[in-house]
Parts: structure tokens; C-alpha cells; sequence
């Protein structure tokens, strides 16, 4: 993510919280009231124990949810603009990590009308953004379970502190879907932390307006089948390489569509809203060349497509780095675009485990911008350090409020020093180490930890076996440090 404005990030909100486990008087009392009624479950019958709810993150401790593992969210939407309403359907197919009596989803606002867990009705209740299933038979650790859930209503927006929006958004077209950190529970239910990736297919139904002209609706991957009944659209698209729920996408409306290839041979859809199309002319150019530049310095691309959306949507302050194509409100600058497409592979290939975490995305990123601004002729890397370092660089104020690594909340995880400072790391890394070692160390990263998950300690470990020195000094000085360094 990047903001448009020359700010380093922005902050976001944490979420409300959610219902805990059972206590363990609360298990005892109805197991006793189990055992007194004669409904004890049969020999060999799992009674299982709930999932937790959250995964015990400490910057978002209500999201994400324990006890499963998802493998794939299969979605149905049937959306009507005009009125903003949402009706769906989730098939969640997981992977019970434990005997499971109980679990939870998140999901918020949307009425719930039918959940069934293995085909069977299960019990649901609500607390908060938690929709807490009681199947009706307890799932066996290691099982996989399908469980669906039909709902509908008019899907939220999530204000952040600083105003920014996130969730279903409305364009003046049509909408548009933006997850990071919470905004995917607003349309559909799931484990949505990233450390459960997921495989995805999402399909759209869509009435034509009222010219009987139909809208577009693009999301992550490839499109699989669009259908054409008279009345509505239908496009499938699929996402066969895991990824995290905040870089689920749709946007309906209308857009202009450009197709092409990287050298690579990796198709490149780009999507444009007339309104932004002289603006953003020479989009569909530039992603290809950006991922082909990117390839070379970080590894092979990670995905099976590329692109880029460019929506109409003033005043949204920020892009993201939704998986395969990058969401815009507004045409992008050069670098903001190298920012979101350096995220395919930092950030949604190799994935933050926790938030606190997220400076292995946005430094890393942050950085990509720095290699591009030095290739094309500006400044070097070194002389943009320097600028962040004495406060000259537009988007350097604010880098030392606290160490990256350690955002002191979940409002300030997306701030300055994520990015910025994060960045700074990365360079004194590549001083430390050399450039052929540095540039090793980002393609072995990029290799070992594809579509899965990462955090600090095993990049530190990587710097330090792959440059075989003891870069301790180093991390302690620029990335852990709570004060501003000296220089060095």
C-alpha cells in the first residue's frame, strides 16, 4: 500500500473486539449438564473444543481466527450498483488444525441467512464483527470441511482515524473492494489474517444499467468465463495461487481494457476508467516493463497474470497492492506504480506472518521505488538515503517516531517509519553485504518463502547466511532501535 499524498503511509484502525474462547467453568458447566441430561456423545463420537477467536496478533487481536486452516474461498455475488446490495454465497473449504467443536468467521455487518457446515445446518450466532458456527457434528482434527454461508445486505465501509476509507466502496460507477488491514469481512466471511492464504474463484452477477449496457467487473487472476443472459453479466475469475484476504478484489464499473505480455510471456490485463484514461496513457505500457525490471532484480514474477486497475475514485489517499493487479483511485505516478507492483512479490508472494511484520512489505517496496528513480537517471539510492536521513525527501517526515519492526498499534502500522525508515534498512543492508550478495539475498527470499508466509527473524537470519557476517549491530541500529541514528 501507498498513499498518494507525499506521506509515508496512514493510519489505520484496529478492529472492535471479539467474543473469546470458552472459559474453562463455562466447559465444565456444560459438560455436567451434558452428562446429567444423558446426552453424552457416543463411543468414539469428537466433542472437540472452539476455535479461538483471533490468531493472537498483537497489533489486531480480533482478526483472523483459530482451530483451521482455509484452502479456498469459492464466492458468488450477484450485486445490483444502483442500490448497493449484495447477495452471495461463501463456500469455505478448510482444514480442521484441531478436534473442532465450534469456530468463527469474521464478517461484518451482512445478514446472515443459511450456514451448513458438511452439508448439514449448523447453529450461528453474532458478536461483533464474529460469526460464531456450531456444526452440528464436531470436525475431526485434520478433516477437511466445507462450510457455506448465504447472506446479503448492504456491505460497509471501515473509516480509519485519519478519514481513509476500506471495504466495499462506492465509485461513482459502481464500487470497489479494499481489504487492507480488515476491509474483506465486509463482503465476505473468513479467516481473514494473513497468515491463512487461500486459493480464490469469485464470481460476479451483474444487471446491465438502465442503457442496457453492460458494466465491467474485474478481480484478482485470470477470468475464467463470462456469460451474457440479456439482462446480466456473469464473469468468473480465479485465483489458483494462495493469497491473503485483504488482497481480494472486485470492482464494478466501467473501464477500458488493455491486454498485452510481458517478455516473460505473463499477460498483462489493465483496466482504466474513461474519466482517468489521458491521465493514465501510458499505464498499460509501463506495467509490463515494470514487472519485467522488477523480475530481473527479485526473481521470477510470482503470479500467473499481471495488470494494474485504474479506477475514478477522488479523494480515496491511497493505492493497494491487490494480488496480480494493483488498485489505483486515480491514475498513478511512476513510482507509485513500481511501489504496488514490487508488492506482488514482497508482500503478496512472500506475506508478512504478523502485521508488525509489514516493514518486509512496504520497506521493501518503498525500496523497489529508490532502484527504479536510480535506473532511470535521477537520484541514486545513496543520495535518497541521505534525503530521508536529514529530512529533505517529501515523504521522510515522521520515519523516526518508532522503530519499524515495532509499530506501537495498529493505527500506526501503515505510518512513515514502516516505509520509509524501512527502506533505509534495506539500503544499509545492501551497503553491509555488497551488491551481488544483496540482490542474491532478495531472490533467494523471494524463492524460499513463494505464496507463503515470513517474518523478520528469518530475514535477518537470510542477510546473515547469505553474506556469512554478523550483521547484528546493523538491524539493532536501523530497524530496532527506538532513537534516530547516528551516521554511520
Amino acid at each position: 500500500m501507498k498513499p498518494h499524498r507525499a506521506k509515508g503511509g496512514r493510519p489505520r484502525s484496529a478492529v472492535p473486539g471479539r467474543l473469546s474462547g470458552w472459559a474453562p467453568a463455562t466447559a465444565l458447566l456444560l459438560a455436567l449438564t451434558t452428562s446429567c441430561t444423558g446426552s453424552a456423545p457416543e463411543s468414539g463420537a469428537v466433542v472437540g473444543k472452539p476455535g479461538t477467536a483471533g490468531v493472537g496478533d498483537r497489533l489486531f487481536p480480533a482478526l483472523g481466527n483459530g482451530g483451521y486452516d482455509v484452502g479456498h474461498y469459492g464466492l458468488t455475488l450477484d450485486y445490483v450498483p444502483e442500490t448497493n446490495h449484495l447477495k452471495a454465497t461463501a463456500v469455505i473449504t478448510a482444514r480442521a488444525t484441531q478436534d473442532l467443536s465450534r469456530f468463527n468467521l469474521d464478517l461484518s455487518g451482512l445478514r446472515v441467512r443459511t450456514t451448513t457446515v458438511q452439508g448439514s445446518e449448523a447453529q450461528v450466532s453474532r458478536s461483533g464483527n464474529e460469526l460464531i458456527v456450531t456444526p452440528a457434528k464436531a470436525v475431526r482434527k485434520h478433516e477437511v470441511f466445507r462450510t457455506v454461508v448465504t447472506y446479503d445486505g448492504t456491505p460497509r465501509t471501515l473509516k480509519d482515524d485519519d478519514g481513509a476509507t476500506e471495504g466495499w466502496i462506492e465509485t461513482d460507477d459502481g464500487s470497489a473492494a479494499l481489504g487492507q488491514p480488515s476491509g474483506s469481512m465486509t463482503w465476505f466471511p473468513g479467516n481473514h489474517h494473513p497468515s491463512d492464504k487461500a486459493t480464490y474463484d469469485i464470481t460476479v452477477t451483474v444487471p446491465k444499467d438502465a442503457d442496457g449496457d453492460p458494466y465491467d467487473v474485474i478481480s484478482n487472476g485470470e477470468l475464467i468465463t463470462e456469460e451474457d443472459t440479456g439482462g446480466t453479466v456473469t464473469r468468473h475469475w480465479r485465483t489458483e495461487e494462495p493469497m491473503a484476504s485483504y488482497l481480494a478484489h472486485v470492482s464494478v464499473g466501467y473501464f477500458e481494457i488493455r491486454k498485452g505480455r510481458t517478455d516473460d510471456d505473463v499477460p498483462v490485463y489493465v483496466a482504466i476508467d474513461p474519466d482517468e484514461a489521458e491521465d493514465a496513457a501510458d499505464v498499460a505500457d509501463l506495467v509490463p516493463e515494470i514487472v519485467d525490471w522488477a523480475g530481473r532484480r527479485f526473481g521470477p514474477y510470482p503470479f500467473s497474470s499481471t495488470g494494474a486497475i485504474v479506477d475514478h475514485l477522488p479523494g480515496l489517499g491511497y493505492a493497494l497492492e491487490t494480488q496480480t493487479r494493483p488498485y489505483f483511485g486515480e491514475a498513478p505516478e511512476e513510482t507509485l506504480l513500481v511501489h504496488e507492483l514490487a508488492h506482488q512479490w514482497f508482500g503478496n508472494s512472500v506475506t508478512p506472518r504478523r502485521w508488525k511484520d509489514m516493514w518486509l512489505s512496504e520497506g521493501l517496496a518503498t525500496y523497489a521505488e529508490w532502484l527504479w528513480e536510480e535506473e532511470r537517471g535521477n537520484r541514486s539510492t545513496t543520495e535518497t538515503f541521505e534525503d530521508f536521513y536529514d529530512g529533505t525527501d517529501t515523504e521522510s517526515e515522521g520515519i523516526w517516531a518508532f522503530p519499524p519492526a515495532d509499530p506501537p498499534s495498529a493505527e500506526r502500522v501503515s505510518d512513515p517509519p514502516v516505509y520509509g525508515r524501512g527502506a533505509m534498512v534495506v539500503h544499509k543492508v545492501r551497503g553491509a553485504v555488497g551488491d551481488e550478495t544483496f540482490f542474491g539475498i532478495l531472490r533467494t527470499w523471494t524463492e524460499q518463502h513463494r505464496h507463503g508466509n515470513a517474518d523478520t527473524r528469518q530475514f535477518i537470519a537470510l542477510c546473515e547466511s547469505e553474506s556469512g557476517k554478523d550483521l547484528t549491530a546493523l538491524f539493532n541500529t536501523w530497524l530496532f532501535d527506538e532513537k534516530k541514528p547516528s551516521r554511520m
